[in-house]
């Protein structure tokens, strides 16, 4: 008798119910894990023998399962995630009425200008807001996972040069920078980038409150 881990090596034509496994696997995993799970790490359940064209397949379908619950699975930029609907959200907040932390105006205008002319130095931030940029602003960030430092300019002083983080982009339920909101005039950039900061702060909650609610469920 073939033992389980066998069953779910793909063959040359997959049986449904060797799918239906290993999707059984794939939304356990996305419901009790945090973090995004990329597709190297999702290979890792099946130690490697389920090809990245299956698990891409059975991940879309594991998504259209869910398009009409609570919940969605999603592709950002560090991998494959569940997370609470906006529209659901303000129910759930109601289990955990803590308010998200909020942050000023010169974060979000920093992280804004970093977001949208990314890499940028010190100097280039303080020369489009028109004033000093003081290293508390920039470690916030930095704490908040949503900027790091990638390099050096090759100028005099080698400015530090800084730029999102996959985090950021996770945050926002963005696959790439690429899908940031189209700005038709520099002057759209603060207002735009803060909107996105608000929309990270509610969809942080809602992960939090999906993996609580997870916790105690399987704890009774």
């Amino acid at each position: 008798m073939p033992n389980q881990s066998t069953s779910l090596l793909p063959h040359s034509s997959f049986e449904l119910k060797d799918s239906d496994q290993i999707k059984r696997v794939l939304e356990a995993a996305l419901l009790t894990t945090q973090d995004p799970l990329s597709l190297s790490e999702i290979k890792k359940l099946f130690d490697g023998k389920v090809s990245t064209e299956v698990l891409c397949k059975l991940l879309e379908e594991l998504r259209e399962k869910w398009v009409e619950g609570g919940i969605e699975l999603v592709c950002v930029a560090s991998g494959w995630r569940f997370h609470t609907k906006l529209e659901i959200q303000k129910f759930l907040n109601k289990l955990n009425p803590q308010k998200p932390p909020r942050y000023s105006r010169a974060v979000l205008e920093t992280l804004a200008i970093i977001a949208y002319r990314q890499p940028v130095t010190r100097g280039d931030i303080e020369e489009i807001r028109g004033v000093s940029v003081s290293s508390p602003v920039l470690r916030v960030l930095e704490a908040r996972g949503w900027i790091e430092v990638i390099g050096h300019r090759d100028v005099p002083g080698r400015p530090m040069l800084f730029a999102t983080t996959n985090n950021f982009l996770d945050d926002l339920n963005l696959r790439s920078l690429e899908e940031l909101p189209q700005l038709e005039e520099p002057g759209q950039l603060i207002d735009e980038k803060e909107e996105l900061a608000m929309v990270s702060e509610k969809e942080l909650t809602s992960q939090h409150e999906i993996h609580e609610e997870l916790n105690l469920d399987n704890s009774g």
